[in-house]
C-alpha cells in the first residue's frame, strides 16, 4: 500500500502478487490486484479476482458493490441481482440498491419481482407519482391492463385533493381504450377547474384522433385563449398547428388568426410575438405586418437583441436611417455587449453625414469586440472608422485604423482601396500601396473605381504607360458619368504625362463640366498641361 501510494504502481503489482503466494485466503490482496489487472485490460483476470474478494469476505459492502459493478459493465445483469439483492439485505437503508435491482429487473425482463421492488419502495416512502406511474407502465407491459388501471386509482382515491392525479388517471384509462370512462373523469375534473390544461390537451389530442376536427379547433382556442395554460405549453400547442396546417394545405389563414387571437392577450414573455414573427417571415408576410409584432415583443422583452435586430434590419431596407439610430441607441441600454448596435448605429449615423456622433458610436463599440466578434464585422467596423477619420483631417489616425481593419480580415476590398488611394495622395507608402490596389483589382477586375485607384498609384509611380492601360478599363467600365468626375480628371493628368495633350483637354474639359468650381483642372485646361497639386 506504501508502494500504491507513492505511485510505484509496478512494485505494488509484485508486492501484492507475493502476497497472495503468502496468504491466498486475503480478500483485501485480490480487491487491489482487480483493480490492476483492470487498469491492465486483462477483464477476465480482474473479474476472477473481484469475485474472489467477495467470496472471502461477503460482509464487505466494498468488496460486493464493486462485484456488482463488474456484473453490470459486462452486461450480466441476471448474476449482477443476488450480488445488489444481498447488499440491501444486510442493510436495508441503502434504498438506492432497491432503485439499482428495479432497474435490473427490467433489464432482464423480470417485470413481477420489478413490481415487487416497486411496492417494497412504496412501503418504504409511501405512494408517488414516479412509482404508480412506473407499476402501471410495467402492468401494461405485461398486458395486465386492468392492473394498469387500477394502480393510477388507487393513487387517486389516495390523493382526491389533487386533480393532477385524476387527470392521469383519465390518460391511464385513454391508453387502455376505455374512451367513455376516461371522458367521464375529465368532465369531473374540468367541473371543479374548467381551465385545467392536461385535461383539455388531451381531450383536444383525443377528439383530433377521433376526427372531430370542429371540438378539437374549439379546445385549443380553450387553451390559447385561457391563463392557466404556461407560455411554454402554448408555443408548444401553436408549433403543432402549425405543423399541422403545414402538413395539410399550408393555409396560414387560421394560424395567424390564432396568433393575432393569442397576442392580443396580455403576454408574460415574448415567447409567442417571437414565434409569430418566425411563422410571418417564413410565410413571406409584408414587413409592416411583421413589425408590430417585433415591436411587441420588443416591449416585453427589451433586451431580447435577435427581435430588435430584426426591426433594425427592417429600417435598414427602407433607408430609414433615423429608426435605425433611435433602436441602436434603445438597444445599447439593454444589450451594451452587443457589437453590431454600435456598428449600425455608427453607419447610420455615417450615412447622414453625422461625422462625429458617428466616430462616437464606433469608438464605444471598439470596447465590446472580443476574439469571438465576427471577423468580418470587426474588419468593416475599423474601416469606416478610418474613412471617418479621414474626413475629419486626421490622416495618420486613419491609417491606424485601416491597420486595424486589415489584421481582422486582410482581404477587406474596400478598406484596402481607400487605405491605398490615400497614401497615394500624400504620395507615401506607394510600394505598399501599389499591393494594396492590386489585390482590389484582382478580386474585382470590372470595378470602375478600384481601377483608377491603381492607374493613378501607377501614375503616381511616374509608370505611365501602365497607368494608361488601367485607366481605360476604369473609362469603360464606369456608370455614372456625372459620379465620376475624378476619375476623367485622372484620365486627364495619365494622358497629358503620356504626350497625348489634346485627349487630355477632352477629358479635363469633360471633368470641369461636372466640377466648375475646380479651380486646378480651370489651371490645367488653360495652361494645357498637367499640373501637380
Amino acid at each position: 500500500m506504501v508502494q500504491r501510494q507513492k505511485g510505484h504502481h509496478d512494485a505494488a503489482f509484485d508486492l501484492l502478487r507475493h502476497c497472495r503466494d503468502l496468504n491466498p485466503q486475503a480478500p483485501e490482496v485480490y480487491y487491489f490486484l482487480g483493480q490492476y489487472y483492470s487498469a491492465l485490460k486483462q477483464d477476465d483476470a480482474s473479474m476472477d479476482c473481484v469475485k474472489r474478494a467477495a467470496e472471502l469476505d461477503p460482509e464487505n459492502v466494498t468488496y460486493m458493490e464493486t462485484l456488482a459493478q463488474a456484473y453490470i459493465s459486462r452486461q450480466d445483469y441476471a448474476s449482477a441481482i443476488p450480488v445488489i439483492k444481498g447488499i440491501y439485505d444486510r442493510d436495508k437503508s441503502q434504498e438506492e440498491m432497491l432503485e439499482m435491482l428495479f432497474q435490473l429487473y427490467q433489464q432482464v425482463e423480470d417485470y413481477d419481482h420489478a413490481i415487487g421492488v416497486l411496492n417494497q419502495l412504496e412501503q418504504n416512502d409511501g405512494k408517488s407519482e414516479r412509482l404508480s406511474m412506473a407499476k402501471s407502465a410495467l402492468y401494461n407491459r405485461m398486458g395486465k391492463k386492468k392492473e394498469a388501471v387500477a394502480e393510477i386509482a388507487a393513487l387517486a382515491r389516495q390523493y382526491p385533493n389533487d386533480l393532477n392525479y385524476k387527470a392521469m388517471y383519465g390518460e391511464t384509462l385513454l391508453m387502455n381504450d376505455l374512451t367513455d370512462e376516461a371522458i367521464d373523469v375529465y368532465d369531473e375534473v374540468l367541473t371543479e377547474d374548467p381551465e385545467n390544461t392536461r385535461v383539455l390537451l388531451s381531450l383536444r389530442n383525443l377528439y383530433k384522433g377521433l376526427g372531430h376536427q370542429e371540438i378539437a379547433d374549439s379546445l385549443t382556442r380553450r387553451v390559447l385563449l385561457g391563463s392557466h395554460a404556461t407560455t411554454e405549453e402554448k408555443v408548444r400547442l401553436m408549433r403543432q398547428e402549425i405543423s399541422a396546417t403545414e402538413s395539410a394545405d399550408g393555409d396560414s389563414t387560421r394560424v395567424l388568426g390564432l396568433f393575432r387571437q393569442v397576442l392580443a392577450l396580455p403576454q408574460s414573455d415574448a415567447e409567442m410575438a417571437l414565434l409569430s414573427a418566425s411563422y410571418m417571415n417564413a410565410k413571406k408576410m409584408p414587413r409592416d405586418s411583421i413589425t408590430p409584432v417585433l415591436e411587441q415583443a420588443v416591449a416585453i422583452a427589451p433586451d431580447y437583441a435577435p427581435a430588435r435586430m430584426q426591426l433594425v434590419a427592417y429600417a435598414w431596407e427602407t433607408d430609414d436611417m433615423d429608426r435605425v439610430i433611435t433602436l441602436c441607441q434603445e438597444a445599447r441600454q439593454y444589450n451594451p455587449d452587443e457589437m453590431l448596435f454600435y456598428y449600425y448605429q455608427g453607419i447610420a449615423y455615417y450615412r447622414r453625414d453625422s461625422l462625429d456622433r458617428a466616430l462616437g458610436a464606433f469608438q464605444n463599440g471598439i470596447g465590446v469586440i472580443t476574439s469571438d466578434s465576427d471577423p468580418a464585422i470587426v474588419s468593416d467596423f475599423y474601416a469606416v472608422m478610418g474613412d471617418i477619420l479621414h474626413q475629419k483631417g486626421m490622416a495618420l489616425e486613419a491609417f491606424a485604423a485601416y491597420d486595424s481593419c486589415l489584421v481582422w480580415k486582410a482581404d477587406n476590398i474596400g478598406c484596402l482601396n481607400n487605405y491605398a488611394y490615400y497614401l497615394s495622395e500624400r504620395g507615401e507608402r506607394l510600394n505598399q500601396a501599389e499591393e494594396m490596389s492590386f489585390k482590389t483589382v484582382k478580386a474585382e477586375p470590372k470595378n470602375a473605381t478600384y481601377l483608377d485607384t491603381y492607374a493613378w498609384i501607377l501614375f503616381m509611380q511616374g509608370r505611365y504607360a501602365e497607368a494608361k492601360v488601367y485607366i481605360d478599363q476604369a473609362l469603360q467600365l464606369m456608370e455614372d458619368q456625372k459620379e465620376n468626375a475624378v476619375i476623367i480628371e485622372h484620365a486627364g493628368d495619365i494622358y497629358a504625362q503620356n504626350k497625348d495633350i489634346t485627349q487630355a483637354l477632352s477629358f479635363w474639359q469633360d471633368a470641369h463640366e461636372k466640377q466648375p468650381d475646380n479651380k486646378m483642372l480651370t489651371r490645367k485646361i488653360k495652361l494645357k498641361k498637367y499640373l501637380k497639386e
